[in-house]
């Protein structure tokens, strides 16, 4: 039926679905394109994983057996293959530099106190160096020091100390094994989200041969682990996504030619039941704020976009008031499978400084209630380390907030997007011949560790954010939309604090959403399937260039990414920008 939107007899004809749809026609001349109800629902609800055509199978001249289980193993056997190469990458000569460079100062000597004291404690300023030489054979101070992020994160750097010892690859080694996971798990989210493997092994390569991610991955700060904990509540909830439409979709009744249709009653009455990978969510969100604090935003926008999630899964499935649906039957469960989760995972997390002594040689601030607190009016109510622990946790937040001391690598938020000013954790000047310097490099060499991300990755990223955006608002896609809420939740929070000494390698947090938003952009590029022969070529073959030209780029800055000492004008043409200088 084709109607006008002022015609008032029109309308009375209309579903009511039909007459909320008044906004989203007057959009189709920007792309908007609204979806009809056809064939069976469940393939709308839980859509089928996409396969290679046969063409390309007979073209390789691969047997229809064969390739059968090519494309079975294609699920887990593309991930791994290109997990393994970013591992190698990753664990490649890990040591390397032998040295305590940037914050590795603060987070591997905490990590090494956290795990034999439980609490971080006051080190030598000169103790670096003796470390390095005696091979982390160095006594453990144990006069209390006043950190200013969560336990968790430390705890996981403290392990690969306890397994490969107290120097660079041991606390080094936890941070470079999340990193080749995160690619793993990113593979495999590409995966789910666009129901193709080849998407989602892209989304995983690109961020293998991210600058950003490499360097992070071989330095034992804190927002790499940050990131892989982020990463995997995503992942959970994407499970969870899937799990939830399939019981919905099994609800549904079918009809006589075996198709489901929109049912009312079951789409707004069906109880999802246990929700495992809900409260998986819950615990890897608790392990992120127990890492660092901006876990809180994300774990808000994540809630926030789960229960949409919910509300579009009955609406598929039928149901004419579907917030309401989701009100009796989802929102109570979506809040208690995760939020009370990471707030016991996070307080677990601080074990170690809750049991520590509360007679002053505990952990910093733990006597506090006992001491300066003793007059509280709440110290009936609650038990001392609890209002030791709000203490400390309120002089943190005061902290935080307050910082703005200046520092030679602070970025502001606006410029981390294009990769305006990265962070050097590592630079030295050796003199031909020395350290690996080249004996014929003329003047001198430069080694640095520079924390930048793959320049055109990054750039193309922009142009993806963009086109994810526009999915989103114009074609209402729901993976554009999940995209976006992953970089919008590691990214938008910082601009509240501009004001802040920040630093661009916190945009590691939100790097994986952004090599999902290219994987889909190159996606668009190749064309659908429906799409000609010539045009499919075309888009491949720009794709593939594309793609190629950011392998590339990552190999010319390795030299900056792993302090390989090069001569100084060869390094000199790595400086694309003078704001990385």
């Amino acid at each position: 039926m084709t109607s006008t939107a002022s015609s008032t007899d029109t309308r009375q004809e209309q579903s009511p679905l039909e007459q909320r749809q008044t906004w989203q026609h007057r959009l189709r001349r920007f792309g908007h394109r609204t979806s009809a109800v056809r064939g069976d629902v469940r393939d709308r609800l839980v859509p089928p994983y996409t396969e290679p055509s046969g063409r390309l199978w007979k073209t390789l001249g691969v047997p229809p057996v064969l390739a059968g289980r090519l494309v079975r193993w294609s699920g887990w056997g593309g991930p791994l293959l290109v997990t393994l190469v970013a591992g190698v990458l990753r664990f490649w000569n890990l040591g390397h530099p032998k040295a305590v460079i940037f914050d590795e100062t603060y987070y591997a000597k905490d990590a090494w106190a956290l795990v034999h004291r439980g609490f971080e404690v006051n080190w030598d300023k000169e103790v670096n160096r003796l470390i390095l030489d005696s091979g982390g054979n160095v006594p453990i101070p144990t006069d209390a020091a006043y950190v200013v992020h969560p336990p968790v994160g430390k705890y996981v750097i403290g392990l690969g100390e306890l397994l490969f010892g107290f120097d660079p690859f041991g606390w080094r080694f936890m941070t470079a094994l999340l990193g080749t996971l995160s690619v793993l798990m990113l593979c495999r989210i590409g995966r789910r989200l666009f129901r193709s493997t080849f998407l989602g092994c892209l989304a995983g390569a690109l961020m293998a041969v991210d600058g950003l991610h490499f360097v992070m991955s071989r330095t034992a700060l804190l927002d790499g682990v940050l990131m892989f904990f982020v990463l995997a509540a995503f992942g959970c909830l994407l499970i969870d996504r899937d799990k939830a439409r399939e019981k919905l979709a099994a609800a549904l009744p079918v009809d006589a030619d075996g198709r489901a249709r929109p049912d009312v009653d079951a789409a707004e009455n069906t109880r999802i039941g246990f929700r495992p990978w809900r409260l998986a969510a819950g615990l890897m969100l608790g392990l992120a704020i127990g890492t660092k604090w901006n876990g809180l935003y994300i774990m808000a926008a994540f809630c926030v976009m789960s229960v949409l999630w919910d509300v579009g899964a009955r609406r598929v499935a039928g149901a004419v008031r579907p917030r309401l649906a989701v009100l009796k039957r989802d929102l109570g469960w979506a809040f208690l499978s995760t939020v009370p989760v990471a707030v016991f995972t996070y307080f677990a997390s601080w074990a170690g400084w809750i049991l520590s002594a509360a007679d002053g040689s505990g952990g910093y601030y733990r006597d506090w209630a006992t001491r300066d607190g003793r007059g509280s009016d709440w110290s009936w109510l609650f038990p001392d380390w609890w209002r030791s622990l709000w203490h400390y946790e309120n002089q943190v937040y005061e902290f935080h907030v307050g910082l703005s001391s200046p520092h030679t690598y602070e970025s502001n938020p606006w410029s981390w997007i294009v990769a305006g000013r990265p962070v050097s954790y590592f630079y030295e000047s050796p003199a031909p011949g020395v350290d690996g310097c080249p004996v014929d490099a003329g003047e001198k060499c430069a080694q640095e560790v520079l924390a930048i991300g793959t320049p055109l990755l990054w750039w193309v990223g922009c142009l993806a954010l963009l086109y994810v955006l526009w999915r989103w608002a114009f074609r209402r896609d729901w993976r554009a939309g999940a995209i976006a809420c992953g970089i919008a939740a590691g990214y938008a929070p910082w601009f509240l604090y501009q004001e802040r000494t920040i630093f661009y390698f916190y945009a590691i947090v939100f790097l994986p959403f952004l090599c999902l938003a290219v994987a889909m952009l190159l996606g668009a590029i190749v064309g659908p399937p429906r799409s000609t022969d010539t045009r499919r070529v075309a888009g491949a073959t720009a794709a593939g260039v594309l793609t190629l030209l950011i392998i590339w780029n990552f190999i010319y800055f390795w030299p900056i990414y792993t302090g390989t000492p090069i001569p100084i004008e060869d390094w000199r043409s790595r400086m694309w920008l003078d704001t990385w200088v």
